[in-house]
């Protein structure tokens, strides 16, 4: 995995899917192709009566990535013992972004296809894909390293199978149970032994729970282990009914008493409860902020240059996630003046922020094939995380166990 590097960027340290680490997948270099292109003639008007000819799917593992950070990314992530989980569900990615003992920035990279939202710690981290929730578990006692550099191995302890419910964000309850956003029945949902999902809650707006994406349910924010608020891109009670009320339509809810506390977003994501305040993510106008409860209102505290989505926050510390708006959906909106007003081109990628002033401390930035990101997750007191890949020997080989055997007596 090469990466694209300038003057006064951190020095990285890539672990793609190849190398030491084989997952069977192809390595993804700087010299690797693109997604495959469509032929020429595929792009020509068809022959009457002939339908146009079909794109061939895109191999994601083929897909190109170049990414740069900040140069004092490194010493912040050492300083603070932090590592980032993030997710890219447009490239099925998931990386894991800590430090290494040379003082460089350490990406370890996985396929995950439609990798979305990610939510996790030091022991544990959740990942919702396109048909599975899968469960990871860092199998690494304190202190223990693995590869001579990894003090965290997250291995693949679980995928249950859901379907594809266009799963968006994750939380964890205080009991350890999953809750995730079901976007596509429009409602919250847990694990089911025999299901596909158990739903817990639906908007009061929603009549049915039906597979028609009618609000685009997808952010929810966790209070003190249970969760609390939800976003929504609108109210809307009708099939795909969200598209047409981008602009102003977006809610924030009480999952608790059904109360919209926060209306007038355009196109709201990633809610989460910190320090005493609700923040979220103003997508549509490339804002972060807070939520006044008396008001119902948004309180912008900082712009990005991008589509956002992903937030994770420690302290008075704030990840959030920038996408390149893409296609007619994500047009039209007042990100784009805001975009133009500052005479600025949107970012992939991810910027540190503080809470305080709203001040960049820290970026990554991600270019080539990857256009978007999903969700990030900080992973406190993790330094340089790894993940065992599906197809790799490590995952028959790695074998750990604990026991309930006592000891056996040495013979005299």
């Amino acid at each position: 995995m090469a990466t694209k590097k300038s003057s006064g960027d951190a020095q990285i340290q890539d672990v793609g899917d190849k190398a030491q680490l084989e997952t069977g997948l192809d390595a993804v270099t700087a010299d690797a192709p693109a997604a495959a292109e469509v032929p020429a003639a595929a792009d020509a008007p068809a022959a009457p009566g002939h339908a146009p000819a079909a794109k061939p799917p895109v191999d994601i593992t083929k897909m190109r990535v170049e990414k740069t950070c900040s140069r004092g990314l490194a010493g912040w992530l050492a300083g603070n013992r932090i590592s980032l989980a993030i997710s890219s569900y447009q490239t099925g990615r998931v990386y894991l972004v800590g430090s290494d003992k040379q003082g460089r920035v350490s990406f370890f990279e996985r396929i995950f296809e439609r990798a979305m939202g990610i939510v996790g710690n030091a022991q544990r981290i959740y990942l919702g894909g396109l048909y599975q929730l899968w469960r990871f578990e860092n199998v690494l006692r304190p202190n223990e390293v693995i590869h001579g550099r990894f003090d965290k191995c997250y291995v693949p302890r679980n995928a249950q199978t859901i379907g594809d419910l266009d799963i968006h964000e994750l939380g964890i309850r205080s009991n350890g149970k999953v809750v995730f956003v079901n976007t596509k029945y429009s409602c919250l949902a847990e694990l089911s032994q025999t299901h596909s999902f158990k739903a817990i809650w639906k908007p009061p707006f929603i009549s049915k729970l039906a597979p028609e994406d009618r609000c685009h349910l997808n952010g929810l924010a966790m209070v003190e282990g249970r969760p609390k608020y939800v976003t929504a891109v609108c109210r809307s009670d009708a099939v795909d009914g969200w598209r047409d009320r981008r602009h102003d339509g977006g809610v924030v809810i009480d999952v608790e008493t059904d109360e919209i506390v926060c209306e007038g977003l355009s196109m709201p994501h990633s809610p989460r409860w910190a320090n005493g305040k609700l923040w979220l993510l103003n997508a549509g106008s490339g804002h972060l902020g807070w939520v006044d409860f008396e008001k119902k209102k948004f309180v912008p505290l900082a712009f990005f240059p991008g589509f956002l989505r992903g937030l994770s926050i420690i302290g008075n510390v704030a990840a959030v996630g920038l996408s390149k708006p893409r296609n007619k959906r994500f047009e039209g909106l007042q990100l784009d003046a805001e975009l133009s007003k500052r005479d600025a081109d949107p970012w992939c990628g991810v910027q540190i922020v503080s809470l305080v002033n709203g001040d960049v401390l820290n970026w990554i930035r991600f270019e080539g094939d990857i256009t978007e990101i999903f969700d990030i997750s900080f992973l406190p007191n993790v330094r340089n995380p790894m993940m065992i890949g599906l197809r790799t020997p490590e995952i028959r080989d790695l074998i750990t166990f604990e026991s309930a055997l006592q000891t056996e007596a040495v013979a005299s």
